[in-house]
């Protein structure tokens, strides 16, 4: 197996790139993250990979974090979900967005996603909500009422990382009858008032 590369960066695609490892021209195909860290052309580059092999087919998938490849191994791992469809994932929200999304049951955070429809994202709660809440999420979800998983979500998608989130949600008023947007601006209080 294809653990790593290190070489010149070739030449760049939209989801993938050419790294020159010893005059071998490697085509290895990365999250738009990854993508953006490369550098220009010429450049010397460092990758986690990960080689998929078919019958058909053998595709190499690159990462510029270890914690990057352990999300989309973790992904490839639910059934039916294929290696492009985790890279799709991957690229539309980042780790933390992604790993907070499963953890928290947010099916509506998962759908976003081009090619994801409520069908594989409930199979992705099903399957690694508890394996992903235990892993990536500093504090566990079940302690995160159910009424508030919006408000993370909103939280995330504005920038701030998922355990920024999860702070800012458990300075919240506990039994609130307060509505979606007064929530969040309570939350955002919290990050002014830091």
């Amino acid at each position: 197996m294809i653990a790593s590369l290190q070489g010149k960066l070739e030449s760049l695609g939209s989801d993938w790139a050419v790294i020159n490892v010893g005059g071998i021209g490697f085509q290895v195909y990365m999250p738009t993250s990854t993508l953006s860290t490369l550098g220009t052309i010429g450049e010397e580059v460092k990758l986690h990979t990960h080689l998929h092999l078919r019958e058909d087919n053998a595709t190499l998938y690159g990462f510029a974090s270890t914690e990057e490849l352990g999300l989309f191994q973790t992904l490839i791992g639910v059934s039916g979900l294929g290696p492009k469809l985790a890279l799709a994932m991957l690229s539309a929200l980042n780790m933390e967005q992604l790993a907070m999304a499963i953890a928290t049951g947010s099916t509506e955070m998962l759908t976003t996603v081009p090619g994801v429809g409520k069908k594989v994202a409930s199979r992705l709660i099903l399957e690694l909500k508890e394996k992903i809440g235990a892993a990536w999420i500093a504090a566990p979800a079940a302690q995160l009422a159910q009424e508030n998983t919006d408000v993370l979500a909103a939280l995330t998608s504005l920038g701030y990382s998922a355990s920024e989130a999860t702070r800012a949600v458990a300075s919240l008023p506990p039994d609130s009858d307060l509505s979606l947007e007064e929530k969040v601006k309570l939350a955002l209080q919290y990050f002014g008032g830091k």
